[in-house]
C-alpha cells in the first residue's frame, strides 16, 4: 500500500509538471512571434533585463534532469540498512537525519519529504547556473518561467550546455558567470533531495544547506530573486547557530566556521564596497568610455584588496579560484543577490524577538507588497537598526 500511495503522488505531480511545460511551450510561440513582429530584421538581441524563458527545450531539460535524479534516489532508512553503504556515507545521512528533525522541531520549517531519500550522482554539481549583467549595470537579467515567476539565473543539468547559452549571452555583450550549484530547491512540488554533490560538507555547511532550501519552502515571492535568497540566507544563518548550540558539536569545528565565516564577511564587504563604487560609475553621466575605464580601475582595486587580505590571512587562499575569473558584474551581482537584504532580515527578525513564526509571518507580509513598497519597507527596517 505504501509503494502504491508513493506512485501515485509521483504520478500526480509528474502530471503537473508535464502540464506546466505543455503550458510553457504554448507560450514560446507566442513571445517568440511578438519580438519577431516588433523588431523585424535585428539580427541581434537587445540587452532587456527581463526574457521570456518559455523555450521548449529548455523546460524539457530541466524537467528530464530532475526527473531522472528523482527516480535514481532511495529512501535514506533504505541506504543506511544497505550493508554495502560506506561507513563514511552512513555517518552523514545519520547527521542529515538529525538534521532534518532538528529544522522541524526547532526552526519551525516544514515537515514533509524533502531531505528524506538520497541520490548519488557522476558529477561534482547538480546543475550549472548561468547568470548575467549588462556591461555597465549590476541589474541582473531575469527569465521568466510559468510558475516560479522571473528568476536571475537559467539552471542547466549539463555544463557543456550551460556553456553554449552563456556564450550566446556573451555575444551580446553581457557579462556572464556561469556557477556549479551543489543543490536547489523545487519550491514544494517535489520533495528535495540529499545528493552526493553537497552531503559530504562539513557538519555547520551541510545543516546551513539544508536549512537555506527548506526556507524557500516557507516564503517565496515570485519574481523577486534578491528577496528569496536574502531571506534563505538570513535563515541559514540563524538557524546554524541554534543547530551547533542544540548539537554540542566539537568547539573545533565550532570555532573554524566562525572564523571561516568571519573571513567570508569581509570578502563581502569588499564586494559590496566595489558594488557601490560601480553603481555610482554606471549611474553617472560619464561617456561609456569613461565608464567602462572606471569599471576597470574598480575590479583592478577589488583584486589589490583581495590580495593584501590574502597575504596577512593565508586562509583567504580558498577564495583564490573565485577571484582568479574574469571577474564582472555578473560576478558582483550573484553575490549580492544572496546577501544585499539579509541586514533587513536580520533586524526584522530581531524585532520579532527572535521568534521565527512571527518573523515568517512578517516576512510573508513583506512579500506580498508591491516591489517598490517591499523594497521600501525593508530598507526602512534596516535603517532602523
Amino acid at each position: 500500500m505504501m509503494m502504491i500511495h508513493a506512485q501515485s503522488q509521483l504520478c500526480a505531480r509528474f502530471v503537473r509538471l508535464a502540464g506546466w511545460c505543455v503550458a510553457a511551450a504554448l507560450a514560446t510561440a507566442q513571445a517568440v512571434a511578438e519580438v519577431r513582429v516588433s523588431d523585424p530584421g535585428v539580427t541581434a538581441k537587445p540587452a532587456v533585463s527581463t526574457r521570456s524563458a518559455y523555450a521548449p527545450a529548455y523546460l524539457w531539460q530541466a524537467a528530464k534532469g530532475h526527473l531522472s535524479i528523482w527516480w535514481s534516489a532511495r529512501l535514506v532508512d533504505d541506504v543506511l540498512a544497505d550493508p554495502a553503504t560506506l561507513p563514511s556515507l552512513r555517518n552523514k545521512l545519520e547527521l542529515a537525519k538529525r538534521i532534518r528533525r532538528f529544522a522541524v522541531t526547532a526552526l519551525s520549517l516544514p515537515d514533509n519529504g524533502s531531505f528524506t531519500r538520497y541520490a548519488q550522482l557522476d558529477q561534482p554539481y547538480v546543475v550549472w547556473n548561468v547568470q548575467a549583467a549588462p556591461e555597465l549595470s549590476l541589474e541582473p537579467i531575469r527569465w521568466c518561467f510559468p510558475v516560479a515567476g522571473c528568476v536571475a539565473y537559467r539552471g542547466y543539468y549539463r555544463r557543456e550546455e550551460a556553456e553554449a547559452f552563456a556564450q550566446g549571452l556573451r555575444a551580446e555583450g553581457l557579462d556572464v558567470q556561469v556557477a556549479g550549484v551543489s543543490a536547489y530547491s523545487t519550491l514544494g512540488w517535489f520533495d528535495d533531495l540529499l545528493l552526493s554533490t553537497f552531503v559530504n560538507q562539513p557538519e555547520p555547511d551541510l545543516a546551513q544547506l539544508i536549512f537555506h532550501e527548506l526556507a524557500h519552502q516557507v516564503v517565496w515571492v515570485p519574481g523577486d530573486t534578491r528577496f528569496n535568497e536574502s531571506f534563505a540566507t538570513a535563515v541559514e544563518l540563524i538557524a546554524v547557530e541554534r543547530w551547533l548550540a542544540h548539537a554540542a558539536v566539537d568547539p573545533a569545528v565550532h570555532a573554524e566556521w566562525l572564523a571561516r565565516r568571519e573571513r567570508r564577511t569581509r570578502i563581502l564587504a569588499l564586494l559590496a564596497e566595489t558594488a557601490d563604487r560601480l553603481r555610482g560609475i554606471y549611474g553617472s553621466a560619464l561617456p561609456d568610455d569613461q565608464k567602462r575605464e572606471g569599471r576597470r580601475q574598480a575590479f583592478s582595486d577589488l583584486r589589490t584588496a583581495f590580495a593584501a587580505l590574502r597575504e596577512k590571512t593565508p586562509e583567504f587562499a580558498a577564495w583564490d579560484r573565485w577571484f582568479a575569473q574574469p571577474l564582472g558584474n555578473a560576478h558582483l551581482m550573484s553575490v549580492g543577490l544572496y546577501h544585499d537584504l539579509v541586514p533587513a532580515f536580520m533586524a526584522l527578525y530581531r524585532q520579532h524577538q527572535e521568534n521565527l513564526p512571527r518573523f515568517y509571518e512578517a516576512v510573508r507580509a513583506i512579500g506580498a507588497l508591491a516591489p517598490d513598497e517591499r523594497a521600501a519597507r525593508l530598507a526602512a527596517i534596516a535603517r532602523m537598526e
